[in-house]
């Protein structure tokens, strides 16, 4: 097979600089103009029904998967529910709402649990300018990310009910609406209903943000993980955590701890325990209760032996789903733990430090640049290839709290919009170190036959995103992300993190060969 033409700017990818579905420019899902659609009910003095989200059971369950009776479900408005209706009362707080009985999405509830933390993230995703009261007119709408776009997602305010009462989400305030306008925002995104049961964190956590994104596993952490949290704390992140998964299904514990659960990260504070620091995190169950009851519990004895200042701050009696641990026994309970952000400062705590972003949309194609992982030696060196460089740090950025200079991000691109049909592909990326006398050259099938890669993603997994934070040491490197299979076609967005010092400018895309 004759080596693809080189080409700086490459016909099938190129870099995410264009202004089309922005936050300030959102793309209109499904053609759905929300302020045209609102100013025609007012015009009409009608109430918006939405036929591309109807309120049927085609919405909730279409492939009956959840086994609810679809009979008795009533849609209504909130104003048909309770006399009051608001969108917030009291402001917007993690305690609002509890999971439903009827979906398994606590995956999405425990992202939603994080972003109430971040105002300005929360406005992003759901716009200010909508009421129950002036100019109501039965539609709202609400914005996410989606594979490097922002989209604008109209709703009716029609919720499915069971004698009078939501099937899904539960408002703890009976007259707050923001829990189920936003659940119902998401599933018309997912397809229905039914397509939000069950998934990963992660996906509902860029899909607020379109920011960055590490997840890193617990077991035996590389990095000083409590202090990464701080910092992630104080830089308006999303934090979650994904509890082992169990025998049985959300069983529950002798600790407490719901097996195969999703989590929110709701803070990271150190105490003073008999003189000696003590590293807490608190972690908040989307079901709205059910608590760890080990050391630093609410009712943990070990409360007593902290200052009444501390203790003031720190501690709840409440069953509201929220408690403390040490990060001894969050590492050894929870299984991994997500962390998203607007932007990257918060992976490293010098102020000589900025890390700089550089995204790529691309795709595998049959026959052309799909080549399958390094297993596949004959067709590997056929997927794209991405050049990049590791700038030399002075001592004292490279001599920072994160050693660790680069985040790789891959995440491929679906175009169903049924989030269940989709079938992700095990997909991954491997690194290699360009050697000097090689300069636009493009890696061959015969120099990849020479060459290990210095570093790679780890274990292909047939999830919608892969990434890891790794350290590179000053030189020119090369990424290929790849599928785990040949001929696997799919579009992908890889994103680039790099460290570099404050003073410099920001770096030059990295080539690309296709």
């Amino acid at each position: 097979m004759p080596p693809p033409r080189v080409n700086k700017k490459p016909k099938n990818e190129s870099t995410t600089n264009d202004n089309t579905g922005t936050l300030d420019d959102p793309l209109t899902f499904l053609d759905q103009d929300y302020q045209e659609l609102k100013k025609s009910c007012i015009t009409n003095q009608k109430r918006f029904v939405d036929d591309k989200f109807p309120p049927d059971s085609s919405s909730i369950d279409p492939k009956n998967k959840l086994k609810l009776d679809l009979d008795q479900i009533e849609w209504l408005r909130p104003s048909k529910i309770v006399s009051d209706p608001q969108i917030i009362v009291q402001g917007v707080s993690r305690f609002d709402y509890s999971q439903g009985s009827y979906l398994g999405n606590c995956w999405f509830l425990a992202s939603v649990g994080a972003l109430t933390f971040q105002k300005d993230i929360m406005d992003q995703v759901m716009p200010a300018d909508q009421s129950f009261g002036k100019d109501y007119a039965g539609i709202f709408h609400f914005r996410f990310w989606q594979f490097g776009k922002w989209i604008d997602v109209v709703i009716d305010d029609k919720l499915p009910t069971i004698n009078g009462k939501p099937v899904f989400v539960l408002s703890k305030t009976s007259n707050e609406f923001w829990p189920a306008l936003l659940e119902k925002a998401y599933a018309k995104v997912c397809g229905s209903y039914a397509d939000m049961h069950a998934g990963r964190v992660s996906e509902a956590l860029l899909d607020f943000t379109g920011g960055v994104h590490v997840c890193l596993e617990l077991e035996k952490p590389a990095i000083d993980l409590w202090n990464l949290m701080d910092r992630a704390a104080k830089t308006k992140a999303l934090m979650a955590c994904g509890s082992h998964q169990g025998e049985k299904s959300e069983n529950v514990l002798p600790n407490g701890i719901v097996q195969g659960h999703a989590y929110t990260v709701t803070g990271v504070f150190k105490v003073t325990c008999q003189e000696k620091p003590v590293r807490l995190v608190r972690v908040l169950n989307p079901w709205g209760r059910g608590e760890w009851n080990g050391a630093w519990s609410d009712k943990s004895p070990l409360w007593n032996k902290v200052s009444e200042k501390e203790l003031t701050k720190c501690r709840s009696l409440a069953n509201d789903g929220e408690f403390w641990m040490s990060m001894e026994d969050f590492t050894k309970n929870f299984e991994d733990t997500d962390i998203c952000c607007l932007r990257p400062d918060f992976l490293d705590s010098s102020s000589k430090c900025i890390w700089t972003t550089t995204c790529y949309n691309g795709i595998w194609e049959s026959g052309t640049t799909a080549g399958g992982c390094i297993n596949n030696k004959d067709s590997f060196w056929t997927n794209p290839q991405f050049r990049m460089r590791i700038e030399e740090l002075d001592e004292e950025c490279a001599s920072g709290q994160c050693p660790e200079n680069i985040l790789v991000s891959l995440m491929q691109i679906h175009e169903n919009r049924y989030r269940s049909l989709v079938s992700n592909y095990s997909i991954g990326f491997n690194v290699y170190l360009i050697p000097p006398e090689m300069k636009d050259e493009r890696f061959s099938a015969k120099l990849f036959y020479r060459r290990h890669s210095v570093e790679d993603s780890g274990n292909f997994i047939n999830t919608r995103h892969v990434m890891k934070f790794f350290k590179l040491e000053p030189g020119e490197y090369l990424i290929v992300p790849s599928t785990f299979h040949p001929n696997e076609c799919a579009k992908f967005m890889l994103s680039i993190f790099t460290k570099t010092e404050s003073h410099r400018r920001k770096n030059k895309p990295a080539m690309t060969y296709v």
